[in-house]
């Protein structure tokens, strides 16, 4: 019972501050439209952010903390303090040298990597030029963030996840501060934001010497390749690197087609992305986060009742979330995205295409908060060949729908999203299929009365949010609309959760 409750409460910790992070990252987001626009700076800034981003999320706080986080687990559950501490100095060590030489080997290929991620640029001098030289100025925050994610993974291993998940929002402050103070004094005022990103990186390392040192885990840098535990790293971690990207793998082939098409379509894209990271990062990655080191502990304890117990609970709270969420955005998107971009260079007609890219990125949401749930249950057992697999056919079939849906259907940026939403749940389909088949889940982890509950007061969710688009904002209309918007969703979390109640779903699924 213990276990279970502190699982929740870490996962409501997590959400916490994720959803603060996640405001302020919307916050960030209006800064820097209101200051570009949907213009080929805003493209180029958004392309080149991703670089980093996305392989920081792959390898950094993907593969690396699925195999870092297992073994680490056993380690102080065998409570070997030197052994752990070892490991940890050794990894150290080993994450100095090679974050060194793949951001060298990136600024002196910085060209290279412009044309790879992004060929649509490079037909454009200007925008070829200036994607190249943001890469430059912002690739070092890949070696950063890879440093604060290896502290994050210590913490979160020792049940300390609230700074962990508190720490981006240093990363959206700083840049807010850089896209209304500093930017605006600049003539191409993109470039502050560029040096925002790397002074940000800073910040967020530096906070997280504290609490290491009071945990007594600060890292020393030693190397030392003959130690096993080193050695069983790097049998998990290669599967790892593309299991554990699945989702940003597919983002990352979107920007590469989207910079194919018109401009605007990158941002469209990150505008709808965007709000599609809001509920998978404020639930599902917190569900995951938690989920990885507590899954690791019950498997190397042998616990495998619990296990399963917490990876049907895990799926059951992530569809209780996810379900009215794409209805919601799918319902009243449009009138979120305007009233929180439709401001500066951000015009009615780039509201009006980021909506559509959303509505097909709500499609999979499901799929992309589940995959948090499913990927964890397979590293906690230190099983990264079968996500890997995986995740390879999920790739040469999200690029081939890509290629169909955006090109041959012309159907633009908004195909680029419908291809991820495919991507995803056939990813969460095979994932979830093969769990079933190891007995660690069956089918009725899905399909039981809970989902169906949750579907009801899902479809009461959207009468409601129909109702109120067409009559009660019309009674409203005096207001702001970025207040006409905090009080529907307010309502409609209301709504829904009393309804859930109402048809008797056990909303105390950790109690």
């Amino acid at each position: 019972m213990t276990q279970k409750k502190s699982t929740l409460l870490n996962t409501l910790k997590v959400s916490f501050w994720t959803l603060l992070s996640r405001i302020a990252g919307l916050l960030r987001d209006v800064a820097t439209t209101s200051l570009l626009g949907a213009s080929f700076f805003h493209d180029v800034f958004v392309v080149a952010l991703k670089i980093p981003n996305v392989f920081r999320r792959l390898f950094a706080e993907g593969a690396f903390s699925q195999a870092f986080i297992p073994i680490y687990s056993q380690l102080n559950s065998l409570d070997d303090k030197d052994e752990a501490r070892a490991f940890i100095d050794h990894i150290f060590g080993l994450m100095l040298v090679v974050l060194f030489l793949v951001t060298t080997i990136g600024l002196l290929f910085s060209p290279a990597i412009a044309y790879i991620f992004a060929p649509g640029f490079y037909l454009d001098p200007n925008k070829n030029s200036l994607t190249v030289q943001l890469i430059q100025i912002m690739l070092p925050y890949l070696g950063l963030i890879s440093l604060v994610a290896f502290a994050a993974g210590i913490q979160n291993t020792h049940q300390k996840f609230s700074l962990p998940a508190a720490t981006p929002l240093v990363f959206n402050i700083t840049l807010i501060v850089a896209a209304t103070m500093i930017a605006p004094r600049y003539e191409v005022g993109v470039f502050a934001l560029a040096w925002g990103v790397i002074v940000a990186g800073l910040l967020q390392i530096i906070i997280q010497i504290a609490p290491l040192r009071a945990i007594k885990r600060l890292p020393v840098p030693r190397l030392n390749f003959s130690n096993p535990r080193i050695k069983e790293f790097f049998i998990l971690i290669g599967p790892a690197i593309l299991a554990g990207g699945i989702a940003q793998l597919n983002l990352l082939i979107d920007t590469i087609f989207a910079s194919l098409l018109k401009t605007g379509s990158p941002t469209w894209l990150y505008v709808s992305d965007r709000l599609l990271q809001f509920p998978l990062g404020v639930f599902a990655i917190a569900l995951g986060t938690v989920l990885l080191p507590t899954l690791s502990r019950l498997f190397s304890s042998n616990l495998i009742e619990d296990f399963k117990s917490e990876l049907d609970k895990g799926i059951v709270l992530t569809f209780l979330i996810a379900f009215p969420s794409a209805c919601g955005l799918v319902i009243f998107g449009e009138q979120i995205i305007e009233a929180l971009f439709l401001r500066g260079a951000f015009t009615t007609s780039d509201v009006k295409m980021s909506y559509l890219s959303l509505v097909a990125f709500m499609c999979g949401l499901p799929f992309f908060m589940g995959l948090k749930v499913l990927v964890p249950a397979f590293f906690s057992r230190r099983d990264t060949k079968t996500p890997m697999f995986v995740a390879a056919l999920a790739l040469f079939i999200n690029i081939g729908l890509n290629y169909l849906l955006a090109f041959y259907f012309a159907m633009g940026h908004i195909g680029l999203a419908l291809a991820s939403s495919i991507s995803a749940f056939l990813t969460f389909s095979v994932l979830f299929l093969n769990l079933c088949n190891l007995k660690f889940l069956q089918l009725n982890s899905i399909f039981n009365a809970s989902l169906l509950k949750i579907i009801l007061a899902t479809s009461v969710l959207g009468i409601f949010l129909y109702l109120t688009s067409n009559y009660l904002i019309f009674y409203l209309q005096s207001l702001p609309l970025l207040m006409i918007v905090a009080i529907v969703i307010a309502l409609s979390v209301t709504v829904y959760f009393y309804i859930a109640k109402l048809l008797g779903l056990n909303l105390g699924l950790f109690r």
